[in-house]
């Protein structure tokens, strides 16, 4: 939640992963919890829900998605991209969400699709009139696409100009170059994080291969497996 609060939602989304993913002999609430709140910050980071990972404890898999309906439905309809179809939804729902405590990061998901949706703009005009970008994306008035389009255009999300004269938007390209000082030292910084990383799990696997408990079940658990087990020829050979 700390990491929600702040932003950070790839972070979150790891934390919520950890939650759902952690064996379990039964359903907690506390994985169901987890995972409402991780729908709904995938849609907000990255605009779909992964599935959910082989290691995922089968009857999680199996009664998860049950328990949490609303969520996957506002999902279903966050993927159709239209607006109207994504606010019946969340109309239909509202209770739900506010008894949850997630009314919050559902209007989140509401205006990141917003979003997504002028960005999709970028992909194929490169001047648009705030006027058709409200009309667009299902937005009420052009002031109302020009705040949408200032504050993706002050995070980062799109590089755009705006004509105040004649409501025009012009979609530029990344001006960013990757041969600045600063930019050379972020990845010289991130390079050597993955380095350390490398070193650090070569570490933690000399450890493992090394552990008398860990080679111990290893050999418990190949021995179980002998090449008699094995038909080694295919049968239709053996017939002849």
């Amino acid at each position: 939640m700390i990491f929600i609060g702040l932003k950070r939602f790839n972070k979150a989304l790891e934390f919520f992963q950890h939650a759902i993913t952690a064996p379990a002999a039964t359903l907690t609430a506390i994985t169901v919890e987890a995972y409402k709140k991780f729908v709904l910050v995938s849609l907000i980071q990255t605009g779909q829900v992964p599935a959910f990972p082989k290691y995922t404890p089968a009857v999680v898999q199996r009664n998860l998605k049950s328990c949490t309906q609303p969520y996957i439905d506002l999902a279903n309809n966050y993927s159709s991209g239209k607006i109207s179809v994504l606010e019946a939804c969340v109309n239909t729902n509202t209770e739900k969400f506010k008894n949850d405590s997630n009314l919050g990061l559902v209007k989140q998901v509401l205006s990141s699709l917003y979003k997504r949706n002028i960005q999709r703009l970028t992909q194929t005009y490169l001047t648009l009139s705030l006027q058709d970008i409200a009309s667009t994306v299902q937005l009420e008035t052009a002031k109302q696409a020009e705040l949408h389009v200032l504050q993706m255009i002050q995070d980062g999300e799109i590089f755009a100009t705006i004509n105040q004269k004649d409501g025009m938007v012009s979609f530029n390209e990344d001006p960013e170059q990757y041969k600045t000082c600063q930019m050379t030292e972020y990845i010289d910084t991130a390079i050597r994080r993955i380095m350390a990383l490398s070193k650090k799990l070569t570490t933690v696997d000399e450890q493992i291969s090394c552990d008398h408990s860990y080679l111990s079940k290893v050999g418990r658990e190949r021995s179980r497996f002998e090449i008699d087990d094995f038909d080694t020829v295919p049968q239709k050979f053996t017939n002849m």
